[in-house]
């Protein structure tokens, strides 16, 4: 996958590569393959076009600069004004271009994997992992990215225990890894006829989509056992009557990855090793953010830790990140998918900090209130 270092001669060599291999002849003899390699040529064409306009607009400009300075007093007037436009035309773009500045790093530009697990609140968490999961769609939905939930287990009474979501568009991991960590809501539970307030906590995972060509994640045929069962649908409904639903256990790991919301049980079998795939590269990344964090001295925290984000609907209605202080009291449109505001943020806030591969420690255990 290309790395956007703009770094301009040597994404014009990746570009020539990834050209030549579009081009080939056998590349539709892996569609996996040939869909990435265009999405690679797509990316790559995008970038270098904007920044080779941005360099020749900045020469523009400087071209003008020089140009004022020879200029009669009775033309600088005009030629500062058109400067000053052109400059002003050159932040914005710049500011745009902010956040894909940001999304840099090695996995950065990969789909996405988006695990919610209820945490502490019984009944009132489970409901919330619901209000998640259709935040995280409406999200989806806005961006144009497409999602895809791949397992969901539904609460007893209400709600989801645990869901997974498969993201697919540009950037989805590197915009998604902002939202890893524990999410708290404190409102009026509707489950409570005492009409108390009640405060629970959802987990969010988020793990770059593994390259299945990728020959550094291995998966050996003797280390893992596979389930088939009936797959049901939210509430016990739809239930299939043939064995469709795959559960795939990772015997060396213990890592357990359950599918079933493809028709067949070979398209589920494959969804299910593509995300045991992208958790076993989520537990490589983890393990070399590890070493690093040791080798600096730095803490690395593998529970829940602290709640990232805190969701208030009463006594008083506010969203606020408590890594970067971002916070709305449009807290509707939040639940419906607006959260860009949170993750531009976020990112802004990892500009010029040593985040690696991983970013911060994927969290593990059960939720604190």
């Amino acid at each position: 996958m290309c790395r956007c270092d703009f770094d301009l001669p040597n994404l014009e060599h990746d570009l020539v590569n990834a050209r030549d291999e579009a081009a080939s002849p056998t590349l539709w003899d892996n569609s996996q393959r040939a869909q990435e390699t265009m999405k690679r040529v797509s990316r790559l064409e995008g970038v270098i076009s904007t920044w080779t306009k941005l360099s020749g607009a900045i020469e523009d400009a400087g071209g003008m600069l020089a140009l004022i300075g020879e200029s009669a007093e009775a033309e600088r007037e005009v030629l500062l004004a058109d400067l000053d436009r052109d400059v002003r035309a050159l932040e914005a773009e710049f500011a745009a271009l902010e956040i894909g500045l940001t999304l840099s790093g090695p996995y950065d530009d990969h789909n996405a994997v988006l695990d919610i697990h209820a945490g502490a609140g019984g009944t009132e968490a489970q409901d919330w992992v619901d209000m998640l999961l259709r935040m995280y769609l409406r999200w989806a939905e806005r961006r144009g990215f497409r999602a895809e939930i791949i397992s969901l287990l539904a609460g007893e009474q209400a709600g989801i225990k645990t869901c997974s979501v498969r993201i697919d568009g540009e950037n989805a991991y590197g915009l998604l890894r902002s939202e890893r960590g524990v999410h708290r809501l404190v409102r009026i539970s509707p489950f409570d006829a005492a009409h108390a307030r009640h405060t629970s906590f959802a987990l969010a995972e988020v793990l770059p989509e593994a390259d299945m060509a990728d020959p550094t994640i291995e998966v050996k045929p003797d280390d893992i056992r596979i389930d088939t069962y009936k797959a049901g649908g939210h509430g016990g409904q739809n239930v299939q009557k043939n064995d469709t639903a795959v559960r795939i256990t990772h015997i060396p790991t213990g890592i357990v990855v359950t599918c079933q919301n493809e028709r067949s049980q070979g398209q589920n079998r494959e969804m299910a090793m593509r995300v045991l795939k992208s958790r076993l590269l989520a537990k490589e990344i983890e393990r070399r953010e590890t070493e690093r964090a040791v080798i600096k001295g730095q803490h690395v925290e593998a529970g829940w830790g602290n709640q990232i984000r805190s969701y208030v609907l009463q006594p008083y209605r506010m969203v606020k990140d408590l890594r970067t202080n971002a916070e709305t009291s449009d807290t509707t449109a939040v639940l419906d998918g607006e959260i860009d505001e949170f993750i531009t943020a976020y990112l802004r806030n990892q500009v010029g900090s040593d985040t690696g591969e991983a970013g911060e420690a994927v969290a593990t255990d059960g939720a604190k209130a």
